[in-house]
């Protein structure tokens, strides 16, 4: 007999960690240990990935907007040419691009890794079938995104990019408070985006989320993930989260609901419930 921990205690150490919480925190709050929260928050976070990619299908979205969000596995990158027996690929530094759609709030896709070509290529081919309509997409100023929008969705998008111009950032007292914007520049890149509906701030308040909702996002901190796997599964769990339970604020319902992809509210209990095994 395999000893196994309640539905109520997998969801108290569950909503620790969509809160926020540091693995730690969460083995002091719970009294359960850090290598089976660990092992919790990979299972369910492995499951709310099968769940997002069943659940985001056939979707109407009318406008997207992506980016892309940072942190790193293990150590930064500048270190990986002193710790050769790291593979670079799973190591250093990796980016999170994600699709917002702003009128229902939705994160209908998001891929983990570099920021490549390639997977910005692999990210756009995700999230193409899952829209059924031509939709407006809204990208920053990354290169890749033409070609991975071009390829994935050919005709059936409008794509426009938005490149922001900020001030320098001050070297004295308030060197943490982010730069102000100077200037932004609209592009139409191919079809017909309305330069006016074209932005990319909704989605950038979205990587808020992912920073405030998951320690491993926290700058300045200890919080970073030592596998690439834990990463993925941990951003898996954000986004199942966030669009089947979190109510949000301007909508108060889910974005899973505003979307017409579910017609009720989750609980984390059930979301729990779906996804570990």
């Amino acid at each position: 007999m395999v000893n196994r921990l309640s539905i109520e205690r997998r969801s108290q150490i569950i909503g620790a960690l969509v809160e926020g919480n540091s693995i730690r925190s969460v083995e002091r709050m719970t009294n359960t240990h850090r290598d089976t929260i660990m092992r919790l928050g990979v299972d369910v976070g492995q499951g709310c990935q099968r769940l997002m990619d069943e659940k985001m299908r056939n979707l109407s979205c009318r406008r997207l907007e992506v980016d892309e969000i940072w942190t790193f596995c293990r150590l930064k990158q500048r270190r990986l040419s002193f710790r050769t027996q790291y593979d670079p690929t799973e190591n250093g530094d990796q980016w999170t691009f994600v699709a917002l759609d702003p009128e229902t709030k939705l994160v209908p896709s998001y891929l983990v890794g570099k920021r490549s070509k390639k997977c910005a290529v692999a990210f756009m081919h995700d999230l193409a079938p899952r829209i059924t309509n031509q939709v407006q997409i809204s990208a920053d100023g990354l290169p890749a995104y033409v070609a991975a929008v071009v390829e994935a969705f050919g005709g059936q998008a409008d794509f426009g990019q938005v490149v922001k111009f900020y001030d320098a950032e001050p070297t004295g007292p308030g060197r943490y408070s982010p730069p102000s914007v100077k200037k932004v520049e609209k592009t139409v890149v191919f079809g017909k985006p309305e330069l006016a509906t074209m932005s990319t701030s909704l989605v950038e308040r979205q990587n808020l989320n992912m920073r405030m909702s998951m320690k491993r996002f926290t700058r300045l901190t200890l919080g970073f993930s030592k596998k690439l796997e834990n990463l993925k599964a941990a951003v898996g769990l954000h986004f199942a989260h966030y669009n089947m339970v979190r109510i949000h604020k301007s909508l108060r319902i889910t974005p899973a609901m505003a979307a017409g992809v579910e017609d009720r509210l989750w609980t984390l209990q059930e979301l729990v419930e779906e996804t570990s095994r």
